[in-house]
């Protein structure tokens, strides 16, 4: 199986992701026609009139690196240049631990928007929603600056403070938020008893997460006891993504057998399919999948690898769509490319860029009154310039990505509560393997 990596800029994941494997660069695929060279001759005396005549002397290492993104920002809104520091904190980020606010944020409008802080982080804590727009960082505009530029305002030492001005849908007024930075340990997995059911909350997919899960879910058969363990809950809400691989290991410790997830290129040469082994770490116990807005990309490829093969039962609202994967490319010793490459499909063969994994029992979870208004749906669909996904429709994806602080009042998770102790019934649980709709 091989190795993927994601990008965390200091505490700031770009877009939520699904990575795959870090390649080399072996030349391009196909020659660049007469027309394109002679556009490429124009650009190059652009740059010598601005880097001779402009009025103020340019850096001219930010000319190209700008240049660069701005090229790529054309393409999709995951799609990205890596200059050292943003490469050296990807890699930072696949080992689960790396500094900063803890906001996973993209470039819409011209402004920074938050697509979710994540739990337990000086965002979270500071008050920093969903759907939030950043329009000033410590007093300054981020109209007129990339989504590199916003997020390199927003690194700093730990224990510094940096002041952010929120647009809220629902505010009259902006709202001021302090947050100080501090190192963002992030667990892979949270885990509890809920009684007779195991609860596991998948936070992120990092170097951690397959090992953490499987700890969990060992902790939970010994403490509850595998007689009267009714089943698990897995919680993929707010879960922006990240390895390709550990969601594959995720994936697989449910199942026994069958695809999980296929990844199809530009070339049909291209398509890799990855497939489950043996063994199902829960002993077969019934599972509950829940997912919302916030579930992106490697947790949809989880939710969607156990709904097509009828394994579990997918709970909650549809999820963000984000259907395509990157491949981190390395330029040299010090940055890399991070390029769409693939979308990927679930084991059916659908794919969900732009639509997003439907659950198989809708529940939407009440948004308390005060934040009414506030909290805004949020999907890949939304997102200015993303890819057409080849199933998409005016629907779109996505929907409000909001879940409770206090489990008492999840409504989610009480009602997958509920169908696993047998209190509430439903025709979708238990799922049923022979309408699986990939067969194994």
């Amino acid at each position: 199986m091989i190795r993927k990596v994601t990008l965390l800029a200091v505490g700031v994941l770009m877009g939520a992701t699904a990575v795959s494997a870090i390649n080399s660069y072996g030349g391009s695929a196909e020659a660049a026609g007469t027309a394109t060279y002679r556009q490429l001759a124009i650009f190059g005396n652009v740059f010598e009139r601005v880097r001779a005549q402009y009025v103020t002397p340019p850096e001219e290492d930010k000319l190209i690196e700008n240049a660069i993104n701005g090229m790529l920002s054309s393409l999709d809104p995951h799609s990205s240049y890596l200059n050292q520091d943003a490469a050296d904190d990807m890699r930072t980020q696949t080992r689960g631990e790396f500094g900063g606010l803890g906001i996973e944020v993209t470039m819409e409008d011209e402004l920074v928007k938050v697509i979710t802080p994540i739990d337990d982080t000086p965002a979270a804590r500071a008050g920093v929603l969903a759907g939030d727009f950043i329009s000033e960082i410590d007093g300054e505009a981020v109209r007129g600056l990339s989504l590199g530029e916003a997020v390199d305002k927003m690194r700093g030492a730990v224990n510094t403070a940096i002041e952010l001005t929120v647009l809220r849908e629902g505010a009259d007024m902006p709202i001021k938020i302090k947050v100080v930075r501090d190192i963002i340990a992030v667990k892979a997995v949270r885990f509890r008893a809920e009684e007779d059911v195991g609860y596991l909350r998948v936070i992120s997919f990092t170097e951690k997460t397959y090992d953490d899960l499987s700890t969990a879910i060992e902790k939970i058969t010994e403490e509850i006891g595998e007689d009267k363990l009714k089943g698990f809950v897995l919680d993929l809400r707010l879960n922006p993504g990240g390895l390709l691989d550990q969601a594959i290991s995720v994936s697989d410790a449910f199942l026994d057998r069958g695809e999980i997830v296929s990844t199809r290129g530009r070339n049909p040469e291209e398509t890799r399919r990855f497939n489950s082994r043996p063994g199902d770490l829960t002993g077969g116990k019934p599972v509950i999948v829940l997912i919302n807005g916030g579930s992106a990309s490697a947790s949809e490829i989880v939710a969607g690898a156990l709904q097509d093969h009828r394994r579990a039962t997918v709970l909650g609202t549809t999820s963000f769509g984000k259907g395509s994967v990157q491949t981190i490319i390395p330029l040299d010793a010090k940055t890399a490319l991070r390029l769409t490459t693939a979308l990927y499909y679930t084991p059916s063969g659908t794919s969900i860029q732009g639509t997003g994994i439907k659950p198989d029992i809708r529940v939407e979870e009440p948004v308390p009154e005060e934040l009414r208004g506030r909290v805004k749906p949020s999907g890949e669909s939304e997102l200015r310039g993303h890819i057409q996904g080849e199933n998409e429709d005016e629907k779109g994806s996505g929907s409000i990505a909001y879940v409770p602080p206090d489990p008492k009042d999840d409504v989610q998770l009480g009602y997958a509560l509920d169908l696993l102790r047998g209190v509430k019934t439903d025709a979708a649980f238990p799922p049923s393997p022979e309408e699986a709709a990939v067969k194994n």
